[in-house]
């Protein structure tokens, strides 16, 4: 089994592999950076009572935003889009009994667009929204917002980027696909990362050894992605490590 999420959330989900007896390697495929400057998050906290939503694309986003706050105001709805951000929010004492969590009912479609139709628009027509997010992604939310007339601002809390392609991690990828795995994918952009790195190998069969392995992704998303990128097995759970593993045990 081959983990490829950032090291930080990959080593939990290795833990629990391995309490599985399924034995994986961490082969991250994206970074998480921080900030240097923090300065915006920290006004963005001093008036959190202000917002009337505050929605959280990521547990990246999460940890980001609550690295500063002491207490949540609890009349402060929060939206989120997948269940790994739940259990984020639950890191930080906050769930279902004590705050209000918005997030999508369907736990196979864990998006903007499922998030959008559990939000009452017209409850937020005088107040403004704030969504934490990484300093690029989709607008798909804000827009809706906007269209609207909602007052919306978006706070990019942290960055991603692709590790770096170095002759210790070409080696390993090299290694790894001299044989069969299973590899979680849990965003578009690992897999086009994935295929980009095959890419520079010197072998001509490296694209067509990766888009062989098998993958499992938790998002409709991310299935498409692959079959756009060639994969030929795809395997599709529901959101959160707790339907990964489900998956992997079936």
């Amino acid at each position: 089994m081959i983990v490829t999420r950032p090291l930080a959330q990959a080593q939990d989900f290795a833990a629990q592999l391995q309490a599985l007896s399924r034995p994986c390697q961490l082969f991250p495929l994206i970074e998480i950076h921080y900030l240097e400057n923090q300065t915006e998050i920290s006004d963005k906290v001093t008036n959190l009572s202000s917002y009337g939503l505050v929605v959280f694309v990521s547990p990246n986003a999460i940890d980001a935003f609550f690295s500063h706050i002491t207490q949540w105001p609890l009349q402060v709805p929060i939206g989120v889009v997948g269940e790994g951000s739940r259990l984020a929010l639950a890191r930080y004492g906050l769930h279902s009994d004590n705050a209000t969590i918005i997030s999508p009912s369907n736990k196979l479609k864990t998006d903007s667009e499922a998030l959008a139709a559990e939000i009452d628009f017209a409850a937020l027509a005088d107040k403004q929204v704030l969504i934490v997010r990484g300093t690029t992604g989709r607008e798909f939310l804000a827009d809706a917002f906007r269209s609207r007339g909602i007052h919306v601002t978006q706070l990019a809390a942290y960055r991603r980027s692709a590790p770096e392609f170095s002759i210790s991690v070409k080696r390993r990828l090299e290694q790894l696909l001299q044989s069969e795995n299973d590899w979680v994918i849990t965003s578009s952009e690992a897999l086009r990362t994935l295929i980009f790195w095959c890419e520079q190998l010197t072998f001509d069969d490296a694209v067509a050894k990766i888009q062989h392995q098998h993958i499992i992704v938790p998002h409709v998303r991310i299935a498409e992605t692959a079959q756009a990128l060639g994969f030929h097995s795809i395997t599709l759970t529901a959101s959160g490590d707790e339907q990964l593993l489900v998956a992997l045990q079936s």
